[in-house]
Protein backbone atom coordinates (compact mmCIF):
# COMPACT_ATOMS: atom_id res chain seq x y z
CA UNK A 1 0.00 0.00 0.00
CA UNK A 2 1.09 3.57 -0.56
CA UNK A 3 -0.52 6.58 1.11
CA UNK A 4 0.01 9.99 2.65
CA UNK A 5 -1.80 10.63 5.93
CA UNK A 6 -1.89 13.32 8.58
CA UNK A 7 -1.06 12.82 12.26
CA UNK A 8 -4.59 11.49 12.90
CA UNK A 9 -4.57 9.31 9.76
CA UNK A 10 -6.40 11.91 7.67
CA UNK A 11 -6.26 11.15 3.94
CA UNK A 12 -8.42 13.77 2.31
CA UNK A 13 -11.62 15.71 2.08
CA UNK A 14 -14.18 15.90 -0.73
CA UNK A 15 -12.20 13.34 -2.76
CA UNK A 16 -9.02 15.43 -2.77
CA UNK A 17 -5.85 15.72 -0.73
CA UNK A 18 -5.73 18.44 1.92
CA UNK A 19 -2.06 19.29 1.30
CA UNK A 20 0.32 19.80 -1.63
CA UNK A 21 3.69 18.04 -1.23
CA UNK A 22 5.59 17.97 -4.55
CA UNK A 23 8.36 15.68 -3.26
CA UNK A 24 5.75 13.17 -2.09
CA UNK A 25 4.14 13.22 -5.57
CA UNK A 26 7.59 12.53 -7.07
CA UNK A 27 8.10 9.60 -4.67
CA UNK A 28 4.65 8.20 -5.49
CA UNK A 29 5.46 8.40 -9.21
CA UNK A 30 8.88 6.79 -8.77
CA UNK A 31 7.55 3.90 -6.68
CA UNK A 32 4.38 3.15 -8.67
CA UNK A 33 5.48 3.70 -12.28
CA UNK A 34 5.49 0.42 -14.17
CA UNK A 35 3.29 -1.32 -11.57
CA UNK A 36 -0.46 -1.90 -11.29
CA UNK A 37 -2.26 0.55 -9.01
CA UNK A 38 -5.38 -0.67 -7.22
CA UNK A 39 -7.95 1.92 -6.22
CA UNK A 40 -11.59 2.64 -5.61
CA UNK A 41 -13.86 4.34 -8.11
CA UNK A 42 -13.76 7.73 -6.34
CA UNK A 43 -9.96 7.73 -6.33
CA UNK A 44 -9.86 6.94 -10.05
CA UNK A 45 -12.39 9.67 -10.78
CA UNK A 46 -10.27 12.20 -8.88
CA UNK A 47 -7.55 11.90 -11.57
CA UNK A 48 -7.86 14.19 -14.59
CA UNK A 49 -6.76 11.19 -16.72
CA UNK A 50 -5.12 7.81 -16.07
CA UNK A 51 -1.58 8.09 -14.74
CA UNK A 52 1.07 7.17 -17.31
CA UNK A 53 2.84 3.79 -17.31
CA UNK A 54 0.54 2.14 -14.78
CA UNK A 55 -2.34 -0.32 -15.05
CA UNK A 56 -5.31 1.16 -13.14
CA UNK A 57 -7.39 -1.51 -11.42
CA UNK A 58 -10.62 0.04 -10.15
CA UNK A 59 -12.64 -1.71 -7.46
CA UNK A 60 -16.35 -0.85 -7.43
CA UNK A 61 -19.54 -2.55 -6.25
CA UNK A 62 -21.33 -1.08 -9.28
CA UNK A 63 -21.45 -3.88 -11.85
CA UNK A 64 -22.50 -1.39 -14.56
CA UNK A 65 -19.58 1.01 -13.95
CA UNK A 66 -17.83 2.12 -17.12
CA UNK A 67 -15.03 4.62 -16.42
CA UNK A 68 -14.38 7.58 -18.70
CA UNK A 69 -11.04 6.76 -20.30
CA UNK A 70 -9.28 8.80 -23.01
CA UNK A 71 -9.12 7.15 -26.42
CA UNK A 72 -6.03 4.96 -26.69
CA UNK A 73 -5.80 4.41 -22.91
CA UNK A 74 -8.51 1.73 -22.61
CA UNK A 75 -5.95 -1.03 -21.95
CA UNK A 76 -4.64 0.97 -18.95
CA UNK A 77 -7.90 0.58 -16.99
CA UNK A 78 -9.62 -2.53 -15.63
CA UNK A 79 -12.81 -2.60 -13.52
CA UNK A 80 -13.19 -5.32 -10.87
CA UNK A 81 -15.58 -5.90 -8.00
CA UNK A 82 -13.41 -7.19 -5.14
CA UNK A 83 -9.91 -6.94 -3.71
CA UNK A 84 -9.35 -10.62 -4.57
CA UNK A 85 -10.21 -9.96 -8.21
CA UNK A 86 -7.90 -6.90 -8.23
CA UNK A 87 -5.03 -8.96 -6.86
CA UNK A 88 -5.62 -11.69 -9.46
CA UNK A 89 -5.43 -9.07 -12.24
CA UNK A 90 -2.07 -7.89 -10.87
CA UNK A 91 -0.48 -11.31 -10.28
CA UNK A 92 1.99 -10.76 -13.15
CA UNK A 93 3.72 -8.03 -11.08
CA UNK A 94 5.67 -8.55 -7.85
CA UNK A 95 4.75 -5.10 -6.51
CA UNK A 96 1.23 -3.87 -7.23
CA UNK A 97 0.27 -0.83 -5.15
CA UNK A 98 -3.01 -0.21 -3.33
CA UNK A 99 -3.47 3.57 -3.56
CA UNK A 100 -6.83 4.25 -1.87
CA UNK A 101 -9.25 5.56 -0.93
CA UNK A 102 -10.28 4.87 2.63
CA UNK A 103 -12.44 1.79 2.05
CA UNK A 104 -9.87 0.26 -0.29
CA UNK A 105 -7.08 0.83 2.27
CA UNK A 106 -9.19 -1.01 4.87
CA UNK A 107 -9.49 -3.97 2.48
CA UNK A 108 -5.82 -3.67 1.55
CA UNK A 109 -4.59 -3.77 5.12
CA UNK A 110 -5.77 -7.39 5.26
CA UNK A 111 -3.67 -8.48 2.26
CA UNK A 112 -0.71 -6.08 2.07
CA UNK A 113 2.78 -7.04 3.19
CA UNK A 114 4.28 -3.54 2.96
CA UNK A 115 3.10 0.03 3.54
CA UNK A 116 4.84 3.08 2.11
CA UNK A 117 3.35 5.85 4.24
CA UNK A 118 4.08 9.55 4.07
CA UNK A 119 3.20 10.87 7.52
CA UNK A 120 2.26 14.55 7.16
CA UNK A 121 3.10 16.35 10.40
CA UNK A 122 -0.10 18.27 11.00
CA UNK A 123 -3.78 17.62 11.62
CA UNK A 124 -6.50 18.24 9.08
CA UNK A 125 -10.26 18.29 8.65
CA UNK A 126 -10.92 15.18 6.59
CA UNK A 127 -13.71 12.85 5.55
CA UNK A 128 -11.43 9.95 4.54
CA UNK A 129 -9.17 8.20 7.05
CA UNK A 130 -6.28 5.76 6.66
CA UNK A 131 -6.66 2.65 8.86
CA UNK A 132 -4.70 2.51 12.11
CA UNK A 133 -1.49 0.50 11.73
CA UNK A 134 -1.44 -2.24 14.38
CA UNK A 135 2.17 -2.21 15.61
CA UNK A 136 1.79 -5.79 16.87
CA UNK A 137 1.38 -6.85 13.22
CA UNK A 138 3.52 -4.22 11.46
CA UNK A 139 7.11 -3.09 11.97
CA UNK A 140 8.47 0.26 10.83
CA UNK A 141 11.76 -0.52 9.07
CA UNK A 142 12.72 2.94 7.86
CA UNK A 143 11.84 6.60 8.11
CA UNK A 144 13.21 9.65 6.32
CA UNK A 145 12.19 13.10 7.54
CA UNK A 146 11.53 16.06 5.23
CA UNK A 147 11.31 19.53 6.77
CA UNK A 148 8.79 22.17 5.82
CA UNK A 149 10.27 24.42 3.11
CA UNK A 150 9.30 26.88 0.37
CA UNK A 151 7.62 24.11 -1.70
CA UNK A 152 6.10 22.18 1.21
CA UNK A 153 3.75 23.80 3.74
CA UNK A 154 4.14 20.87 6.14
CA UNK A 155 7.00 18.72 7.38
CA UNK A 156 6.56 15.02 6.65
CA UNK A 157 8.26 11.67 7.10
CA UNK A 158 8.46 8.78 4.64
CA UNK A 159 7.81 5.61 6.64
CA UNK A 160 8.19 2.05 5.37
CA UNK A 161 6.30 -0.66 7.28
CA UNK A 162 6.43 -4.42 6.75
CA UNK A 163 4.12 -7.08 8.12
CA UNK A 164 5.97 -8.72 11.03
Amino acid sequence: MIAAAGENNELGKDNDLVWHLPDDFKRFKKLTTGHPIIMGRKTFESFPKPLPNRLHIIITRNTDYSPAVPEGREEDVIVVHSMDEALLKSLYDEQPFIIGGGEIYNLGLEVADKIELTRVHSTFIADTIFPKIDTSLWEKISEVHHEKDEKHSFAFTYETWIRS
